[in-house]
């Protein structure tokens, strides 16, 4: 299993940016597909950004498609969500995931909660409009 702790959230204006980072102990984190998930007040989680193994794959919702980037650095165990042109409606607690099965391969439902193994504890984004 791999512990997952998230930062960098906050309370920013629409329109600006800010990163998201997951830091991941325990062994074999390059082997771990990684995930961003989010969840706003009365609705359920939704899929946020995806990235493969080796990095070279990443898949985003349709809604964050071109505003947010997802990236890993295997060295120091660590993802990052980086969001720009943030809107009201990114406001949400933001939840980092890991997971070696199938579930979240390629071609898979990446995009259901329920496919992911190991989650972290979240951290709060509000965007002011």
């Amino acid at each position: 299993q791999v512990q997952l702790i998230e930062s960098g959230g906050g309370l920013v204006q629409a329109g600006d940016s800010l990163r998201l980072s997951c830091a991941a102990s325990g062994r074999s984190f390059s082997n771990y597909r990684m995930g961003w998930f989010r969840q706003a007040p009365g609705k359920e989680r939704e899929f946020v950004a995806r990235i493969s193994t080796s990095g070279s794959r990443t898949d985003y919702a349709e809604s964050v498609k071109g505003r947010f980037t997802i990236s890993r650095d295997v060295a120091n165990n660590m993802v990052y969500l980086q969001m720009n042109s943030l809107k009201a409606d990114d406001t949400a607690v933001y939840y980092c995931a890991a997971d070696q099965s199938a579930a979240t391969m390629g071609g898979q439902r990446f995009d259901l909660p329920e496919s992911w193994g190991s989650w972290g504890q979240g951290t709060q984004v509000t965007v002011s409009s």
